[in-house]
This record gives C-alpha cells, structure tokens and sequence, in this order.
C-alpha cells in the first residue's frame, strides 16, 4: 500500500515515465542510455538512441489488457499487410515494470511532409474494410472507462472534478440513448491525422493502438469531424478531402451533437493529466475546461 500511495503522490512524470523505461529496456535486453522523450501523453513514448526502437510506456497496472490489444493487432495488422507500426518481434511483450506496461516498437523513419486529411479518409475506409480474425479477441468502444481514474488522479481544483463528475454522468446518459445504424467492424478508436506517420519511403502508416477495439464506425469519424465543426482546426479543404476519401460525414447524422460532447470531455481529461508537467499545458486545460462549462461559446482550444 505504501507504493501505490507513493505512485498517486509522484503521479506519471516524465522523470518516473524514464526509470520505468530504463528498467523494461534492461528486461528485455536493450541500451537505454541517451533515450530521449518524445512524447507524454496517454503514455510516454522514448526513443532509444542505440537501435531504431521507441519503448511506449503505460500509465498503469490498469493498462495492460490495452497493451496486449496493441501487441495482437499490431501482428495481425502484419499479417494483413496494413501499413501500420510493428511491435518489435522475439520479445514476449508487454512488459510490466512496477505497475506500468511496456512495450517496443520498430521505429517509423519520417519522411519530409506529413499525413494528410485525405490519406486518414482513405486509411479508415481501408481499416473499417478489414474482417478480424477469430482469435482476435476486441473490447468495444468505451468512451467513459478511463475517466474515473483520471479524475481520481488529476491535479486539478476540486470544482472542476465536481463539474466533471457531473457533466460525466450526463453524457453517459446522452451516449444510452445513441442509435447506430451502421455494422460494427475493427475500429482504431483513436483516429486523428496526428495518428498516421509518413515514412522516409513515402508510405502512410497507422500508429496507436491502444483504443483499437471492434464497434461502429461513428468512433473512428467523430474526432475529425469534431475537429473542424466544432474546434476549426481543419480548413474547409482538408475537411472535404478526408470526406471524400471516406465517403461519409458525421456531421450529418443525429447522433453528432452526443459524440461531440464525448470527443471534447475526452480531450479535456486526456490533458489534465499532464497539468503538473508545466504552465502551458496547464494553461491549455484552463481553456479546455472553460469550454466545455459553457457549451455556446468558440473553441480556441489548440492541438497538443
């Protein structure tokens, strides 16, 4: 008890994302010396300096049924011949490390440009196409199962839990009364255009798989469609091409406005979880959180 208590205290850092990471590359027989951090987010993603492998690490124990996911589709994307990130082979993965699954990814070399809005179209289209094979075994999409342990986790006042907690409850109940009307298929859960890479071959790749899962289409569709209509992050122009790629836009059906709410919560919580890392992400949450507590007003609500 007294770990798990000092683990809430510390929280997931950058700096205990990078003993965690030390201690995997040291069970699996890799040199972690020089590893840079290239990302914190929902995990902490580091680039090794001595062979071309990023080690990604979880923020807990709670994640490992997500890393195995990523380990199984990450193989049978392989075996589907999908451009898609390819787990290292010869280990038995994923790791656990003090309560945090690891594991370790071939690195994608990038290219010059990077994905654009249309090859996500075409990228989700051709992924929604695939059949999963028996053995794969896929969770649905579960828009609420990270939320309470981020709300229990983050440091962030305790009226802004309460209003969470609240706003929360009422999606849940928005999200009970959804109508799908599409089969369900294999379904990234993740999918925004900062999820595909452009390797130095030109090739368009499919990254993270955490939030792969087996549902309905809408999931995949929502972020994009969330980020021009609701946040203007796309011009008018990109938005097209990744609809015409597609074939579909979310926004003309019944059930945005829910998937709306849920895709601009989830943005929020993912966020504050990081407010201690520094003043700009802290910052950025201040005006997410601003956002959602008053439905009406303009988004200037920036990527991260």
């Amino acid at each position: 008890m007294a770990v798990d208590a000092a683990r809430t205290q510390e929280g997931f850092t950058s700096a205990r994302a990078a003993r965690i990471m030390a201690a995997a590359c040291r069970a699996a027989g890799l040199d972690d010396r020089d590893a840079e951090l290239i990302r914190l987010g929902e995990n902490a993603l580091f680039r090794l300096a001595s062979v071309p492998v990023i080690a990604r690490v979880a923020r807990g124990e709670e994640w490992l049924p997500k890393a195995r996911v990523e380990v199984a589709v990450s193989r049978w994307l392989e075996e589907e011949g999908f451009p898609a990130a390819r787990i290292l082979e010869d280990l038995e993965q994923p790791f656990l490390i003090d309560g945090h699954p690891v594991t370790f990814w071939h690195l994608i070399v990038e290219g010059d440009r990077k994905a654009t809005y249309g090859e996500l179209g075409r990228v989700l289209r051709d992924l929604h196409a695939l059949t999963a094979p028996e053995g794969l075994v896929l969770p649905s999409f579960a828009p609420f199962d990270k939320q309470q342990l981020r709300l229990d986790r983050a440091m962030i006042p305790d009226d802004d839990k309460v209003f969470l907690r609240k706003r929360w409850r009422e999606l849940q109940d928005k999200y009970a009364e959804l109508k799908f009307e599409t089969p369900k298929g294999p379904v990234h859960g993740d999918a925004h255009v900062q999820n595909l890479m452009v390797n130095d071959q030109g090739r368009v790749i499919l990254i993270d798989f955490e939030a792969f899962c087996y549902d309905h289409p809408e999931w995949d569709l929502m972020v994009t469609a969330v980020e021009h209509h609701s946040l203007g992050w796309q011009t008018g122009e990109q938005y097209a091409d990744f609809v015409a790629a597609y074939g579909r836009d979310l926004y003309d059906w019944p059930g945005y406005e829910t998937l709306r709410g849920i895709q601009e919560f989830g943005m929020t919580t993912w966020l504050m979880q990081n407010v201690q890392e520094d003043e700009e992400t802290a910052a950025e949450y201040r005006r997410r959180i601003a956002g959602l507590r008053n439905d009406d007003a303009p988004r200037d609500w920036r990527p991260w």
